[in-house]
């Protein structure tokens, strides 16, 4: 005779106290929103690191009453301040561009389920209530929708932790009129993802972009009896496998990749450098303000002549003005052998006085000079 299960009773109990976590959560994001009309009225700037430092440390000594681990209570709270954070700069962006963008159409370097579609929809799910996602083969073919306005944004990597910048993004950037209006780091965990039912003891023939190969060098070594296969994308080398359905074929990807085309981790977590980071940039076609209450980035393109001297002459403008300088990109200018594009990230807001100092004088002892657009920057971990 069949018994009642006995966790039953528990998970009900469970189920409702994850509700009520929800009712709090949600309660607290509406505090957010009265917090940042304050803000706005006051000028007071969105971070206050030293409240939220002593925000944790007294939550991690309270925690400790209920036996609560620190770490575990210091993710928690770097999740939730992030999302509060996230939600103030929205509204202050909005309020300063007099614009609330409800929905959007979104490009990106597909099909579904590559980085870069994990990197829109995270961007998008700060940014739009609702968007229509357009996927691309190419990044040419990314700027190219945005310049034309096909779709609104496009979101496309520009450089990673460990295999460092992407190069065919910043020739793109050289010959567009598109802005860089944000930025986003998305964590890059790579897996091994094959069929059901496949061993990693099966698998002879690995399919991926050629960056994640490139990423995972010390582990491939452990399996040079695989096949290595390129693929446009991470997200087409999941599809390809999912497709054949045999259990002698992998790709590497991401977990979610994996899961929309029904495919199993084997391994995962493996890159040469744990702390693996790609960084993506936000494009459109019209730049925006920042609040000057939020970090803000600049990102500048810029030609120097060719006497010695000439790139620390211009580093030095930057010194001079206490200005940051967070990457330093030099590309080759097509046509012209030997010369040089540089691009160049800076801390600090376009619209402040000691930025328009600095690019001022910057004109004046360059031979080109370009902003490539002011956003608000992603470092919103602390």
């Amino acid at each position: 005779m069949m018994t009642d299960n006995p966790l039953l009773p528990l998970r009900d109990k469970i189920t409702a106290l994850d509700k009520q976590l929800l009712t709090l959560i949600a309660q607290r994001r509406e505090l957010s929103n009265q917090v940042v009309n304050t803000k706005i009225n006051a000028n007071i700037p969105v971070r206050d690191l030293e409240r939220e430092r002593i925000l944790v440390k007294t939550l991690i000594e309270t925690g400790k009453q209920f036996a609560l681990d620190e770490l575990f209570i210091k993710r928690l709270y770097q999740v939730i301040i992030e999302d509060s954070v996230l939600l103030q700069q929205r509204l202050l962006q909005q309020h300063l561009n007099h614009d609330v963008i409800k929905s959007a159409k979104i490009a990106f370097l597909g099909p579904k389920g590559s980085y870069s579609h994990s990197a829109m929809r995270r961007y998008a799910a700060n940014h739009f209530d609702q968007i229509e996602e357009s996927s691309c083969s190419s990044f040419k073919d990314i700027f190219e929708k945005v310049e034309k306005a096909d779709v609104d944004f496009g979101v496309v990597p520009i450089e990673n932790s460990s295999s460092g910048s992407i190069n065919e993004v910043y020739d793109l950037l050289q010959k567009t009129n598109l802005h860089i209006i944000g930025e986003i780091s998305l964590p890059i965990d790579h897996c091994i993802l094959a069929n059901k039912q496949a061993t990693l003891d099966e698998i002879d023939t690995v399919y991926s972009h050629p960056q994640p190969f490139q990423q995972c060098t010390n582990f491939l070594e452990k399996y040079t009896h695989w096949k290595i296969i390129y693929c446009d994308s991470t997200s087409s080398a999941m599809e390809t496998v999912a497709k054949q359905n045999k259990t002698n074929l992998a790709a590497i990807g991401n977990k979610d990749g994996g899961e929309l085309y029904g495919l199993q981790v084997l391994e995962h977590n493996f890159a040469n450098q744990k702390e693996n980071i790609t960084r993506f940039i936000i494009l459109a076609r019209q730049a925006i303000n920042v609040s000057d209450q939020i970090s803000a980035k600049t990102t500048i393109l810029m030609k120097t002549g060719q006497q010695a001297g000439a790139l620390v002459d211009a580093l030095l403008v930057l010194r001079n003005h206490n200005i940051a300088m967070t990457k330093l990109e030099s590309r080759p200018i097509h046509g012209n052998p030997w010369e040089e594009m540089f691009y160049i990230d800076l801390q600090g807001n376009l619209d402040s006085i000691v930025m328009q100092q600095a690019l001022k004088e910057l004109s004046t002892i360059t031979l080109f000079l370009k902003v490539l657009g002011c956003y608000p920057s992603d470092n919103v971990a602390q």
